[in-house]
């Protein structure tokens, strides 16, 4: 078998600065056309140490990018009526454009509720139901934030999905399945796979293009990758590991996201995008 040159890095930390500044750009119009920044508003209950600072980071990249942040602190007893409330409320509230819900928010908490009190025009997380539907019938919409980072990567270094297979291991409602979804509406032949499926290494050698998100640290062996292929690692386990063995796969896959670095700070650029989308529409700018 020919051997493959070491992986080229997809830099998601240099694509995520350059769609911040061009999101800065397009939110300073706004607020020079109106007198007013976009808004995001943030909910966050608890006190998980990795959400707190998950949300500070957030609140920082907004200001950079000219827009307004509200953060709302919930305590962890809060309740499903409570945070649906409050979701609600936001959801009415003229002056927010987008709402964030930190997740997890707790077991007692039923979060597809409390996703769903999200209005689908502030939804800039792209976590509801109609955000889903919109990604899978091609419809306007939002995004799930990292999935429609991964995109944007892809684009970036002019990977074409149409025609090729693309494997997606995980099945989340906010990661694995968004993927598979927008994968497949750019004419990737897509199979979902997560931790439990038989067999998976004989899948994941088939696969062009490889999305890596079933949380779980060096769950997939770089042996098993097919020599040129594109590894996208959207996982991030203690220890800044990655779901993907690098090391490895490294030394066969033609593009590789490193983590930290990769698909991390995308995820941020594209909320941050599309909160000024949401301005945008509901402005009608």
């Amino acid at each position: 078998m020919p051997t493959v040159p070491a992986a080229r890095l997809m830099d998601g930390t240099a694509l995520a600065r350059r769609t911040v500044e061009e999101t800065a750009a397009r939110a300073a119009e706004i607020t020079r056309r109106t007198g007013t920044a976009p808004c995001l508003a943030t909910v966050l209950v608890g006190e998980d140490p990795a959400s707190v600072t998950y949300v500070r980071m957030k609140r920082a990249r907004c200001e950079k990018a000219g827009i307004r942040s509200r953060h709302m602190e919930l305590p962890a007893a809060t309740s499903t009526e409570e945070l649906v409330a409050t979701l609600t409320g936001l959801s009415q509230d003229s002056e927010v454009n987008g709402i964030l819900l930190q997740h997890p928010v707790g077991p007692h908490i039923d979060e597809r509720a409390a996703f769903e009190a999200i209005a689908p025009e502030k939804d800039v997380d792209g976590v509801t139901m109609t955000s889903f539907a919109a990604m899978s019938f091609g419809l306007p919409g939002f995004e799930s934030c990292t999935p429609g980072g991964i995109m944007r990567l892809l684009d970036a270094y002019d990977v074409n999905p149409s025609g090729k297979r693309a494997v997606v291991v995980g099945r989340s409602a906010i990661l694995g399945k968004p993927a598979g979804m927008l994968l497949l509406a750019r004419d990737a032949t897509v199979t979902y796979c997560h931790s439990r499926t038989t067999g998976l290494s004989e899948i994941v050698a088939e696969a062009d293009i490889l999305v890596a998100a079933v949380g779980r640290p060096r769950f997939i062996r770089g042996e098993d990758i097919k020599p040129g292929a594109v590894v996208i690692d959207a996982g991030y386990n203690p220890g800044n590991v990655g779901d993907v063995d690098f090391d490895t796969a490294v030394e066969r896959a033609s593009l590789i996201t490193p983590v930290p670095g990769g698909v991390g700070p995308m995820t941020i650029a594209v909320l941050l995008a599309q909160t000024v989308d949401a301005a945008e529409r509901q402005l009608g700018l």
